[in-house]
């Protein structure tokens, strides 16, 4: 996915896990600052573009549903990568839209993977819902990482072989540690 930051550079951003995709796209307190679901027509908006169809209308309970989930799974990953237990009201939320019916997939005509229609957003959420079930109670929680930038907060699962990922991206918090540690090697004391 790609991600602008609030300096309005965009870089790109693999969270390693669907429920993380949709979690950046904002929240509460200083993830506000990120928002990008203000309104109804912009989950109908995220919904098209991550189903790839258009969905069946959206509406304010809706969007009010996709928050709460996403403040559920940025509960549940901002616990996980603290090493604390999971939030009992965030673990609700999530269980609770995932015992939801997900997006039903099926074979086209042309033999191809699409989706039965329509498709709701409480059936996407549904399916976003199942996604964080599975990396918070999964394999996956233990390699759920905080990107090692300076003052940055996103969150991705650590997908790489050996698992020691640091960064969000090395376009934007890699670079930078490393032209930090270039430029700290590189200066001269002062005598």
């Amino acid at each position: 996915m790609r991600l602008t930051a609030l300096d309005g550079h965009t870089f790109r951003f693999d969270p390693g896990a669907t429920c993380l995709e949709f979690a950046h796209t904002g929240g509460e307190g200083f993830r506000a600052a990120y928002e990008t679901l203000h309104a109804p027509a912009d989950l109908a908006g995220w919904l098209r573009a991550f189903i790839g169809v258009e969905p069946a209308p959206v509406g304010g309970p809706d969007l009010a549903a996709a928050h709460r989930l996403r403040n559920a799974i940025w509960g549940c990953a901002d616990a996980v990568v603290a090493g604390d237990p999971l939030p009992a009201v965030a673990l609700d939320d999530i269980n609770d839209a995932a015992a939801r019916p997900p997006v039903v997939p099926r074979i086209d005509d042309r033999h191809r993977r699409a989706l039965a229609r329509p498709v709701t957003a409480e059936q996407v959420l549904s399916t976003l819902a199942r996604d964080a079930v599975e990396v918070f109670a999964g394999p996956q929680a233990g390699r759920l990482r905080r990107c090692a930038g300076v003052n940055c907060h996103l969150v991705f699962v650590d997908t790489s072989r050996p698992g020691r990922r640091r960064w969000c991206s090395m376009e934007r918090c890699g670079n930078r540690a490393k032209v930090a540690a270039f430029r700290s090697r590189h200066t001269e004391e002062p005598s």
